[in-house]
């Protein structure tokens, strides 16, 4: 059977699902996440509950069949079937590696208590992090197991292309397709990855595990501002 990384390995080399309005149904990788990738005319729902329990509560929404994986009550009946808790609807980039090093001064963090590694240790596996003068950059191992990146920029030295610098610096330390989580709203961000090469393949929602008790629940900022 397909698995939920088969399908985000092939996107990653341009070979999607086929457009033909349907949504596939595949477990998930692990625990701590469930959701829904969107591609073009078809959807993929990642989940360990019922498939059929799924498709019963598509059929039953009054949209677009189209948009109905990512319409809101589907992802509240989800959300209220798993107990799980989910942020934003994200847009789906990806980046090929790129040989070299990286065109930008980084020092790798080893301080397993940083704030920015304790943070990712909730949502990713395999962390790594280093910084750069003004920014932290983060990769590590998120849905389906796919590398996922993920930076941060000072508020007082945005607009001076760091943001874009630090995702392109990425991709030279990396020996696979790189992932990355932004939001639409998000127009600084969208246009950092895009200009470093990053190519839009879709959306997502995903349903996070609840949070250990006096856990932080509040988002990551991606916010690479240029």
């Amino acid at each position: 059977m397909e698995t939920l990384r088969d399908i985000l390995d092939a996107a990653a080399r341009g070979v999607f699902p086929p457009a033909d309005g349907g949504t596939t149904v595949v477990p998930q990788a692990c625990h701590r996440d469930a959701g829904v990738l969107s591609f073009t005319a078809h959807s993929v729902v990642f989940t360990d509950e019922d498939p059929d329990w799924v498709r019963a509560t598509l059929r039953g929404l009054d949209c677009d069949a189209l948009a109905a994986t990512l319409n809101p009550r589907f992802l509240a009946a989800f959300l209220d079937r798993t107990g799980r808790r989910s942020e934003t609807i994200d847009a789906m980039l990806v980046g090929d590696p790129l040989p070299g090093g990286p065109p930008l001064a980084l020092r790798e963090i080893e301080d397993a208590n940083h704030p920015r590694i304790a943070y990712a240790r909730r949502r990713r596996d395999d962390i790594r992090a280093w910084t750069a003068e003004g920014g932290v950059l983060v990769t590590g191992r998120g849905v389906g197991g796919r590398l996922e990146v993920s930076v941060e920029v000072d508020e007082d030295v945005r607009h001076r292309g760091l943001g874009r610098a630090l995702v392109t610096a990425a991709r030279h330390l990396v020996a696979e397709p790189l992932w990355a989580q932004v939001s639409p709203g998000n127009a600084r961000s969208m246009r950092a990855f895009q200009a470093a090469g990053y190519r839009p393949v879709g959306a997502e929602a995903v349903l996070l595990a609840p949070a250990p008790r006096g856990g932080d629940g509040s988002a990551e900022d991606a916010g690479v501002a240029e």
